[in-house]
């Protein structure tokens, strides 16, 4: 295979900016919209119509991109998404009915952490001793976040947290299925809307199976609700999930990894200034130690891991003058996504 080239410039920082701010407003808009629709409903819908729009908006814009996707593209997307959106989001939507929306973030700004091992797990990536430390310092933070207090600061529900621990697993499974191994199809948006709808039904599913359809009443919901979703789809689905596929694709995973710590101090401040979730002292220092510590795997990480170059996802593709439609950072040449 040929070798990874990756941007660099304004296209770069704009595509990081997106999911740094973006993203990390997502767990204050699903705290707003899961309060009067149900957890998995309210996901599987937005990425069932997100996808929808991206492939629908695709075939009619650029003729080139109506070639039916081969059956690899097709079980490939169908992994991507079913792993980061069913799981990897899905998991988070249906914690934060009973963990802070904050809370939530911190947890997952873990995900570089997960990336490392993952990495030196299936790919024997390097893991210098210092990132080694890290990974240890980062879930000791997570014990003193977690740990309960005599005056009940720190009491989260434990069934919440620990399907929050899970979602990491699913994200960071599928975004290393997605840079180094998955043929995805050429276009970035018919790529992400394929895992859109795949992870939008298996969210569907898992909605079926917990009973939600019994709990949605029409009637009782709330326009704040129904606002958040729409943001949900609009911006943290069309705009940065389509970013992050271009990410995965055009930057090494130890710079994408830099969102991680970024999108807890957004979410953190939202929902202490609009959901007024309280922090404590220990939540505080806790979540400096894990965020120290994801900055220091993320920093080694990048000093010439192996993990920082991986091999192409998809072959070249054909020459074309197409770009993403929705992405202001995309190139008329740039590899797919």
């Amino acid at each position: 295979m040929p070798t990874t080239r990756y941007v660099t410039g304004p296209r770069l920082w704009l595509a990081l900016l997106t999911i740094y701010v973006i993203w990390g407003s997502t767990y204050f808009g699903i705290a707003v919209a899961i309060q009067t629709i149900p957890a998995f409903l309210m996901a599987a819908l937005r990425f069932l119509v997100a996808g929808t729009a991206l492939i629908t908006w695709q075939l009619l814009r650029d003729p080139a991109a109506r070639h039916w996707p081969t059956r690899r593209q097709l079980r490939d997307s169908a992994i991507v998404g079913i792993l980061l959106l069913g799981i990897g989001n899905g998991f988070v939507v249906w914690a934060e009915q009973t963990v802070p929306s904050g809370i939530a973030a911190i947890i997952i700004g873990l995900m570089p952490l997960g990336f490392a091992v993952l990495g030196w797990i299936y790919f024997r990536d390097r893991l210098p001793r210092i990132a080694t430390a890290a990974i240890a310092i980062g879930f000791g933070g997570v014990a003193l976040l977690v740990w309960p207090s005599g005056d009940g600061a720190n009491h989260f529900d434990p069934v919440g947290m620990f399907v929050l621990f899970l979602a990491p697993l699913g994200w960071g499974h599928g975004s290393l299925f997605a840079a180094r191994r998955a043929h995805l199809p050429t276009s970035p948006l018919i790529a992400s809307g394929l895992q859109m709808l795949a992870g939008g039904t298996f969210l569907a599913i898992q909605g079926v199976l917990t009973g939600e359809p019994g709990r949605l009443h029409l009637d009782r919901i709330s326009t704040e609700s129904l606002v958040a979703l729409v943001y949900l789809t609009l911006f943290g689905s069309m705009l940065a999930y389509t970013t992050y596929g271009w990410l995965l694709r055009h930057a090494p995973i130890s710079l994408i990894g830099t969102y991680a710590y970024v999108n807890p101090v957004v979410a953190v401040a939202l929902g202490s200034v609009f959901l007024h979730e309280s922090l404590s002292v220990r939540t505080v220092i806790a979540s400096a130690v894990i965020l120290a510590a994801v900055a220091i795997v993320v920093t080694t990480r990048g000093r010439g891991s192996t993990a920082d170059h991986p091999e192409p996802v998809t072959s070249p593709p054909p020459r074309s003058t197409s770009t993403t439609g929705v992405m202001p950072i995309s190139s008329p040449r740039a590899p797919s996504g």
